[in-house]
């Protein structure tokens, strides 16, 4: 592979194994992990996410960012709809 990746990746936790001596599995840490930050693509401008991988990924942030937020509430069992691309609506400028 050639090319600049969509964003930075921690260093330390990335790894590689050859499956069958046929397969190259290749494991990123996203150094962003952000809700709002859900990757397009592997590189810039090649290897695009299908549209239907990248609704889910962007659903899986937006619950894990609502995870983080409210600690006490349980989203195991959560669906998401509605406005959650770019990570969902803010809150964080509502009174608790």
């Amino acid at each position: 592979l050639q090319g600049k990746l969509f964003d930075s990746t921690v260093t330390d936790e990335g790894t590689w194994t050859l499956e069958d001596r046929q397969l190259i599995r290749i494991v990123l840490m996203k150094t962003n992990r952000d809700a709002g930050n859900c990757w397009t693509s592997l590189l810039e401008n090649e290897y695009a996410a299908d549209p239907w991988v990248q609704d889910q990924m962007q659903r899986k942030l937006t619950l894990e960012r609502f995870q983080r937020e409210n600690p006490g509430f349980d989203f195991s069992g959560a669906e998401i709809s509605g406005n959650y691309t770019k990570g969902g609506p803010d809150f964080s400028s509502l009174e608790k």
